[in-house]
């Protein structure tokens, strides 16, 4: 072999990495901020009932179920409430859809729901899902999907009618050997205050499915935009100037920025 064939450059469009179709559902879990993300540290508003009341309809899907008389091949869940109980929905359906606007918690709640379930379970975007369907085709990503006890769609999109329907497909198929689903989609902006959310939309595309879902509306307000003042730590300049020297002669890694002078870096550096 030449000198030169040794030294030659390699192409990345000769490069043919193989990838499973178990290792692409191996990174279909929560994303990092959400990596312990319960029930127990959600903190639901208090103006907004409807925010602790899905809580509990959640945990109380994720219990052990006990089966009842089938029709269609859904599942039931039998668990009694006693009477100090809270009164939450009862989900007897394989599916809910998580029906609010943006910052109510519906994330935190579907990777807590991930979270609390034993066994096989996934957690993906939509396009997640969508672009699994397009690696693998769509009997590969059944197969590898199949027989999980839990599949959390995050994000669900209804402006792609195709998307839509091959979701609506495999949403089908996977209830209808067992899986349950839950599934989240913020409300357009264009919507907000017009006393209506997602849900209408989201059962008249997933058509046939929407008998196999069950909605759980989440009132409330953007949780970044609450007032933090019965929340947040807040220092004075000089408690400020006291905390920070010591966690400077402590040895701990850490940075000191004034906010407007990061904000001005950040457009910098990442303008999106």
């Amino acid at each position: 072999m030449s000198h030169t064939a040794q030294h030659a450059a390699a192409r990345l469009v000769d490069r043919r990495p193989p990838l499973s179709g178990a290792e692409l559902v191996a990174t279909l879990v929560p994303p990092p901020q959400f990596d312990h993300a319960s029930f127990e540290s959600y903190r639901p508003d208090e103006a907004h009932p409807s925010q602790a009341e899905a809580r509990d309809t959640l945990r109380a899907f994720c219990e052990p179920e006990t089966p009842i008389a089938r029709g269609g091949g859904f599942f039931g869940f039998g668990r009694k409430k006693s009477a100090a109980q809270p009164q939450h929905q009862v989900v007897t359906k394989p599916g809910v859809y998580l029906d609010g606007g943006f910052g109510v918690g519906k994330t935190h709640l579907l990777a807590a729901t991930w979270h609390t379930t034993q066994g096989r379970k996934y957690f993906g975007t939509f396009i997640e899902y969508t672009a699994l369907v397009g690696a693998l085709g769509y009997s590969g990503a059944l197969g590898v999907l199949q027989g999980a006890r839990l599949i959390c769609i995050d994000e669900f999109e209804l402006d792609d009618p195709g998307d839509t329907m091959l979701m609506t497909r495999l949403i089908g198929d996977l209830t209808s050997s067992g899986s349950r689903i839950v599934a989240t989609s913020n409300t357009p902006p264009n919507a907000l205050g017009e006393g209506r959310f997602a849900a209408s939309d989201f059962m008249r595309e997933i058509q046939a499915m929407a008998d196999r879902f069950v909605t759980i509306r989440i009132d409330g307000v953007d949780y970044r935009q609450r007032d933090l003042d019965s929340d947040a730590v807040t220092l004075s300049d000089d408690a400020y100037r006291f905390t920070l020297a010591d966690v400077v002669s402590s040895g701990e890694r850490m940075t000191d920025d004034d906010f407007g002078a990061l904000v001005a870096h950040l457009a910098t550096v990442h303008p999106s």
